[in-house]
């Protein structure tokens, strides 16, 4: 279990207190419906109301049974007299734990909705706050054309705004219990008490179960999980490569006492940033475990039951602290404007290739050979860089000394052609259609 990443509020969720909690306000529940057919008797039910189990006698009973459901009911039944019998009546151990699963699954993905919603809120301010902050955009880790960090930020959002759909969809699947006896019949307790406990616990029914609500849900649940920890990676990374000292761009944030490095008192680095990644790949691994348990023998086996022990409630605990985590890196994110600024001139304008192109195709050159005009300038520039840091509009300077170039374009025209105002006219609607304006 992932015990150092839980949060007071998820701990409590998975802690075993509520979970037999759970269990007993099931088997309550379903008592009180046998109740309202008269089938246990208005006294009987009334010393049931007052029944409770006990933690520590539940672990000695199942150091002898070696089963934690019995254990729990032997429990309840030593401190009742003959009414005792009525607990657990028609049911079996499924309809127990997968209820009482359902609604902490439940609790702990309404958890973990409130958490992304702040996520998205943070990333949304941060994105409006570097909506025209210029910097260079990278296809392959090489310069590509100018963008903004808010367009950057902006995608982000639009990605969690999918994610909190997703995870509406997993929770609303998940929130369902079954109470429908051994091999899901109903033969031994009606449909009618499965209705009345799950909607006393806030749960939907499974419209049909054997003796088990079926994995698929489950594996739902723990795939929406895997993929927004899939898109906090992405962020993460992102952040991780902008920090890089060659960029220096964009900084997690550092405390005043905090140290990167037992050797080199010069570090700082993205290591929260770099926690976000490597927990996304545990969470992927459970994903896939999920996935494995949707296949029961017959009305079932138990072989999902040991996994699920350890991969529910450590993908909502290690979910719920990357979105606290990454919440963090935002609110604090630490932005070098004007690194950014200077890092997209460092390529000495190579950045406007394209435009240039288009411009010469716009003056009647075929795409080809203009292409070809343009290369061959721009390999001139990157020559240079071999011998240190390109200076000033080194491709505009080899352009305008091009004269099959210059038939076409003027010194005048290659400059305006370099005007950043180009690349953020329609930052705006990109901004409008992610419900940012």
């Amino acid at each position: 279990m992932i015990e150092r990443y839980t949060l007071p509020e998820m701990a409590a969720i998975w802690s075993d207190k509520n979970k037999t909690d759970k269990w007993l306000q099931v088997e309550l529940l379903a008592c009180e419906g046998w109740a309202k057919d008269g089938v246990i008797p208005a006294e009987d039910i009334a010393k049931i109301r007052n029944a409770h189990y006990n933690a520590e006698r539940m672990k000695e009973i199942e150091r002898e049974t070696h089963h934690d459901v019995i254990s729990f009911l032997r429990s309840i039944q030593e401190q009742l007299g003959p009414e005792g019998r009525f607990i657990h009546l028609g049911m079996t151990s499924s309809d127990v734990l997968d209820t009482g699963l359902a609604a902490q699954m439940k609790d702990a993905g309404e958890l973990l909705s409130a958490s992304l919603a702040k996520l998205v809120e943070v990333v949304g301010e941060a994105a409006k706050k570097y909506k025209y902050t210029l910097m260079a955009g990278r296809s392959h880790g090489i310069h590509a054309e100018p963008l903004t960090f808010g367009l950057k930020l902006a995608l982000w959002y639009d990605e969690l705004k999918r994610h909190q759909q997703r995870l509406a969809a997993a929770i609303e699947q998940v929130s369902v219990g079954k109470i429908s006896g051994a091999v899901g019949t109903h033969a031994t307790i009606p449909p009618h008490i499965e209705e009345f406990v799950c909607e006393q616990m806030g749960l939907g029914v499974a419209p049909i179960s054997n003796q088990v609500v079926q994995r698929d849900r489950h594996a739902h649940f723990i795939t929406a999980l895997a993929q927004v920890g899939g898109s906090l990676e992405k962020m993460a990374q992102e952040i991780r490569h902008l920090q890089r000292t060659e960029l220096s761009e964009a900084f997690e944030p550092f405390g005043s006492g905090q140290q990167g490095s037992s050797a080199m008192p010069h570090k700082r680095n993205p290591e929260l940033c770099e926690r976000i990644c490597g927990l996304a790949r545990l969470l992927r691994g459970y994903a896939v475990t999920a996935m494995e348990n949707v296949a029961l023998w017959h009305e079932r086996d138990i072989s999902h039951s040991s996994t699920e022990r350890v991969i529910i409630p450590d993908s909502c605990t290690i979910l719920h602290y990357m979105q606290h985590i990454f919440t963090n890196v935002i609110d604090g994110l630490q932005v070098d404007e004007e690194r950014m600024l200077a890092n997209l001139g460092m390529t000495g304008g190579l950045v406007f290739s394209q435009r240039i192109l288009l411009a010469l195709i716009d003056k009647g050159v075929g795409r080809q050979e203009a292409y070809k005009m343009v290369q061959r300038n721009a390999k001139k520039v990157w020559a240079m860089a071999s011998a240190g840091p390109i200076q000033g509009p080194a491709l505009l300077n080899a352009l305008s000394s091009d004269s099959e170039v210059t038939q076409y374009l003027s010194r005048a025209e290659l400059e305006e052609l370099t005007n950043t105002d180009f690349y953020t006219k329609h930052v705006d609607t990109s901004f409008k259609r992610v419900g940012l304006a």
